[in-house]
């Protein structure tokens, strides 16, 4: 099953992705869908309006989770590569949803930051409340996947030891276009599927999900042994090497690039970057 959240002149709609066509569900968004526990039921018997998707105007696909958990340092070919050791434990940082747009909106670059950067991700949609979770539990409490650019000031970032500051400026983190259920993505639960992130028609990320050190199933479990997760939340599992702090000379994100974010399986997300003109900056 394939899920999207679009904006419609009375609001946004959670929508049941068929083929080429959105067909509208009675919920306001994804999130709202699956605090019902039979959402499956719900979304498959769903007959509302229908859209056509390509020229759909898609809302972040959860547009206000309650909680954006992110895990940074989790592909184990680019922390092998840096020289490291494989981490023990995830570490993990927050975002807000202020941070979320859709998967084709503006990123805003603030005119307080002059280091944006770009973060292709892995997205996991929690569908069901879990709390301290076995592995089962944790496998039955995801919801499905999508794609997330974790963009980043970095200027920010590294101000401090804490990096929450450089990773939720506003409009700033694409989410969707699609929640995929696990059933339709190879390797389920931990799919394997390529991943890629372009600017201005480079490629600049690429890689495979299956490289994560801690797999969806792993982070869910992890993070429910420090709070409940529920149905909306969302875990962003971390970006391959690629980024363009890392390079020589490093790379940003300048007004007008254009950001391209793929998942093989999941869709991808295509936004152009906007300097933000901001009073008294």
């Amino acid at each position: 099953m394939r899920l999207t959240t679009l904006r419609t002149p009375d609001g946004t709609r959670a929508a049941r992705v068929d083929g080429e066509v959105a067909v509208e569900i009675d919920a306001p968004d994804v999130g709202a869908l699956l605090a019902d526990p039979a959402w499956r039921a719900r979304a498959d018997a769903a007959d509302g309006p229908r859209h056509d998707l390509a020229a759909a105007d898609l809302a972040p696909l959860v547009p206000r989770p309650a909680k954006i958990l992110c895990v940074g340092l989790n592909y184990r070919t680019h922390i092998l590569e840096m020289g490291r050791e494989l981490p023990e434990h995830p570490t993990l940082f927050a975002k807000f949803p202020e941070a979320l747009v859709g998967p084709h909106d503006e990123i805003a670059l603030d005119p307080q930051s002059q280091a944006v950067d770009w973060e292709a991700e892995l997205a996991v949609v929690v569908g069901a409340p879990v709390r301290r979770a076995t592995e089962a539990e944790a496998e039955a409490a995801i919801a499905g996947f999508a794609v997330l650019n974790d963009v980043t000031m970095r200027d920010w970032q590294y101000r401090t030891l804490q990096w929450l500051q450089g990773k939720t400026f506003e409009a700033t983190t694409p989410f969707g276009p699609q929640l995929v259920t696990p059933d339709e993505l190879p390797g389920g639960v931990r799919p394997a599927l390529a991943l890629t992130c372009a600017v201005d028609g480079e490629t600049v990320q690429s890689a495979n999900t299956s490289d994560l050190v801690f797999d969806p199933v792993a982070l869910v479990g992890y993070v429910s042994r420090i709070l409940t997760l529920g149905p909306g939340d969302v875990i962003a599992t971390g970006t391959p090497g690629g980024v363009g702090h890392a390079r020589t000379p490093a790379r940003y994100l300048t007004d007008g690039a254009v950001l391209t974010t793929a998942i093989d399986g999941l869709g991808e997300q295509r936004n152009t970057a906007r300097a933000v003109v901001a009073a008294g900056v």
